[in-house]
């Protein structure tokens, strides 16, 4: 702490909306002149950027290694989620089921059959919950998500409006030109601390179940389908897709708009860049991308037209390169 210590924060606030109870942080360099101007009261910086705060209009500053984290953890203690306790009497709650005496059950929820509920879950107004899945301490369902049956949910977890969790997958088997369902017969399973986005969809296993680890974060409109394996702490950014029986490998990060194709692996701390379409399994840590960057109409239909004449280029140079008697060094 530099400055105040007795100061008191009212709240956390962006930089540009502060006023002088708020609490705010920069992390980046590029942010320091919207700090020095902030109407703050306390600032979270880190030791680096301390000298630059002379001209601060803040004078109370808290010093840490990574600001950002250190605001996210203020934030949580000055606006806590607020915990409520009961059941609504418009919910809809089988005899069977088994509901500890700490939770929440919102307005118009629907539990199953031997559903069990956790301490302190909280579960918003129109919720689902399918027979025999099960919802560990701490969890929070917000408003309007299904839970299908025999699902099992992990403690400390957030499922946001409109996911879905354990529909059956897109399995079909064709027939004389027709398309025959497959029964999806399997479940799904998430760990703990787990948080799957607003409209992310979670099919449940073939026979096999759908297993997503510890710590996994899943943003808004994911598709998750059967028998998908997500390794521990990896996150996935909004409108991936990830086919079925596909492996994810720990610590992995996937950006927007990523997709898998079926029955592959990625390693452990694998990061595909977005857009990409990964096609075959990655063994290797690292940075991974694929398609073309945009680009000026013009310039776009030029290569994309060039595209097209490489397989013979390449065949001709060969040609060339045996007349010539060419050939390529080793590397040993």
């Amino acid at each position: 702490m530099v400055g105040d210590a007795s100061f008191v924060v009212g709240g956390v606030a962006a930089l540009d909306r502060a006023e002088n109870t708020s609490l705010c942080y920069v992390q980046d360099s590029a942010y320091l002149d919207a700090a020095l101007n902030s109407c703050c009261g306390v600032l979270i910086i880190s030791s680096k950027h301390l000298p630059n705060m002379g001209q601060a209009r803040c004078s109370n500053f808290l010093i840490s290694d990574h600001p950002h984290l250190a605001f996210a953890k203020a934030a949580n203690i000055l606006h806590p989620a607020k915990a409520r306790r009961g059941i609504h009497p418009t919910a809809v709650i089988s005899p069977d089921a088994k509901i500890d005496s700490t939770a929440w059950i919102g307005p118009f929820v629907v539990i199953e059959d031997y559903v069990s509920i956790g301490r302190d879950v909280q579960i918003g107004s129109h919720c689902h919950i399918g027979s025999m899945s099960h919802i560990s301490d701490e969890t929070q369902l917000f408003p309007r998500v299904t839970i299908l049956h025999d699902v099992h949910i992990g403690a400390r977890c957030r499922i946001l409006s409109g996911a879905v969790i354990g529909s059956d997958g897109f399995g079909l088997v064709q027939e004389r030109g027709t398309w025959q369902h497959v029964p999806h017969l399997g479940r799904v399973v998430i760990g703990n601390d787990v948080d799957i986005g607003a409209n992310t969809t979670v099919d449940r296993g073939t026979l096999s179940d759908t297993l997503i680890m510890d710590g996994v974060k899943i943003d808004n409109l994911v598709q998750i389908a059967h028998n998908v394996v997500i390794g521990r702490h990896s996150a996935i950014a909004g409108c991936a897709g990830l086919a079925g029986s596909s492996v994810v490998g720990e610590y992995c990060l996937l950006a927007g708009g990523v997709g898998l194709a079926g029955h592959l692996k990625l390693a452990d701390k694998v990061h595909i860049t977005g857009m990409s379409m990964v096609t075959k399994s990655i063994q290797q840590s690292g940075v991974y991308s694929s398609g073309t960057p945009l680009d000026e109409n013009r310039n776009w239909r030029h290569n994309a037209a060039r595209f097209k004449t490489l397989d013979s280029l390449a065949r001709r140079l060969g040609k060339v390169e045996r007349h010539l008697g060419f050939r390529e060094i080793s590397e040993d």
